[in-house]
């Protein structure tokens, strides 16, 4: 495994958002390299809106950031294997 890479196979990050013809998308991201930021705009909703209901499906710990760029202070962690409820929004995330 390469020092940037932490997850592999079907490990990924699956999180929930709505398009905005009104209908729940599920989107993955799958074996993201650790220590960079990577944003999650919603697939067709409008700019600002915030995807939820992230699950961890990596090794790795992920850090979840409300705000784009991995930036602000309000953000959350996941352990691997971990999932949180729709009530948990996010925009950007990284893994360590």
């Amino acid at each position: 495994m390469a020092a940037a890479q932490i997850a592999s196979g079907s490990q990924a990050l699956r999180c929930t958002c709505t398009t905005a013809e009104g209908y729940e998308a599920v989107g993955f991201v799958n074996d993201p390299a650790g220590g960079e930021c990577i944003s999650l705009p919603p697939p067709g909703s409008a700019p600002g809106t915030a995807s939820g209901s992230p699950q961890n499906r990596t090794d790795a710990t992920a850090t979840f950031f409300l705000d784009a760029d991995c930036e602000g202070d309000t953000y959350y962690t996941l352990l691997p294997g971990a999932g949180a409820s729709e009530r948990l929004l996010l925009r950007s995330v990284v893994f360590s």
